[in-house]
């Protein structure tokens, strides 16, 4: 395993980061245990998970996700040697069977006291905002409406005081935001520097499907040091080539929830065939080349790999061993070129 920091920390963290959101509906706990188990033996010391998981996000299965992570930490005695990463869930209808208050303080205090309690822990190395609060283009809508009538009038001065108490408090410990973009990355940043907390991690997807936070995020990162955590490395996966030619696998997320189809439009699909061409022809395969592109970006601090099966999951750990070649590279190039960002 390869290794680095959270920014401005001394926190060491895998490379790759263990995401959790089967966890409780894909994945039983038995198999979530196992995953667990497979990932902190090969190095990966990195979890993320969040208030809302499984997804899909249902008020029956709300936080089964934590839970499990809880009591495998319990049963374990290791919770020591994972570095643990959570979120407060954002406002909409899509959550509104968690709160409907957004990140008001009162929301925020619950929402960590809530984590504690199921991940059976005391502090939270990384807590993140898992949307803004605002209404802007994210999960996939392509450009900002300059119409919207926000409900939410995102207050950034009183989130991060509301989160520096909890720092202070000894809760969590860092904090991060998740689907953010420029503006709102930076709003966070600058006021930051009043003596509050500063970001220190942005959680947005980013894959060969997907490579919008080149545009805008990818800068801010390098000037104010934060990392991106990369969610959806293989786009739901997509960049495993397994729904190539029509093919849709009868335990597969797309059959399961077919609505989950950010990531498997047509461009997209075309987009994946041209990239699995590129991997045939340097004796790679799809998910490792894929995986080790988004290993290789330098404001990458972690990729987020998930998987519902253990052989995927050791797969995509062992991209970390892989270094791709500037041929790769520049074939993969050529490909963005054509058909860039598919998968917004």
């Amino acid at each position: 395993m390869k290794y680095t920091y959270l920014p401005s920390t001394k926190i060491k963290v895998s490379k790759i980061c263990l995401g959790t959101m089967t966890f409780g509906n894909q994945n039983s706990e038995l198999e979530g245990f196992e995953q667990m188990d497979y990932a902190l033996e090969n190095g990966v010391n990195f979890f993320d998970t969040a208030e809302l998981y499984p997804v899909p996000a249902t008020a029956a299965l709300y936080a089964e996700t934590e839970k499990i992570i809880g009591k495998w930490m319990n049963q374990r005695k290791n919770r020591d040697q994972i570095v643990l990463a959570t979120k407060i869930a954002g406002p909409g209808d899509y959550t509104k069977h968690i709160r409907t208050t957004g990140f008001s303080e009162n929301s925020l205090i619950s929402a960590i006291d809530g984590s504690l309690k199921r991940l059976q822990t005391d502090y939270i190395d990384l807590y993140q905002l898992h949307w803004p609060e605002r209404i802007t283009n994210t999960f996939g809508k392509r450009g900002f409406n300059a119409s919207f009538d926000d409900q939410w009038q995102e207050n950034f001065q009183t989130v991060l005081e509301s989160l520096k108490k909890l720092i202070f408090s000894g809760k969590i410990r860092n904090i991060g935001l998740s689907n953010e973009n420029p503006w709102g990355f930076m709003k966070y940043l600058e006021l930051s520097k009043n003596n509050l907390p500063k970001t220190i991690t942005i959680q947005n997807p980013y894959s060969l499907l997907n490579r919008l936070f080149e545009v805008g995020n990818a800068e801010i990162c390098k000037r104010e040091n934060v990392g991106l955590l990369a969610y959806s490395p293989l786009g739901f996966g997509v960049l495993s080539g397994k729904y190539l030619n029509g093919k849709i696998p009868s335990d597969s997320r797309l059959s399961l929830f077919p609505n989950l189809s950010r990531f498997s439009s047509e461009n997209s699909m075309k987009a994946t065939q041209c990239y699995y061409e590129i991997a045939k022809k340097h004796n790679l395969s799809l998910t490792q080349m894929s995986l080790s592109f988004v290993n290789s970006r330098a404001f990458v601090t972690s990729n987020i790999i998930g998987a519902t099966k253990l052989s995927q999951l050791k797969e995509n750990i062992e991209s970390i061993n892989i270094d791709l070649t500037e041929e790769v590279f520049n074939d993969i190039e050529k490909v963005h070129n054509l058909i860039p960002n598919p998968a917004p």
